[in-house]
């Protein structure tokens, strides 16, 4: 089964299909609404889209993990908020940032 990847690129290219804004517009267009986005998140904010979905950033808990060759239990640490991905475009050999 093969799985298809919904891109930057791909986005880019129906705002310029669909609206008829330059290649070059569209792409800034999405940018500009994937760094609303990240930057909401980063802040603490919860982004909703209405009829589409909700998202934020969940602070996960430490928990009880258990050695499965000696069935010691043993506290797993939650990931440090720093380790999150930034959603920042790919730096790709030759593009300037704007």
């Amino acid at each position: 089964m093969s799985e298809k990847t919904l891109t930057r690129m791909d986005l880019s290219e129906a705002v310029f299909r669909e609206v008829g804004l330059s290649r070059n517009d569209s792409a800034q267009l999405v940018e500009s609404v994937l760094q609303h986005v990240s930057d909401a998140l980063v802040t603490g904010e919860q982004v909703k889209i209405s009829s589409f979905g909700t998202f934020s950033v969940r602070q996960k808990t430490a928990r009880v993990g258990r050695n499965p060759k000696t069935g010691e239990e043993v506290p797993i640490q939650p990931p440090p908020r720093s380790d999150l991905p930034p959603l920042a475009p790919h730096e790709r050999p030759g593009r300037r940032r704007q």
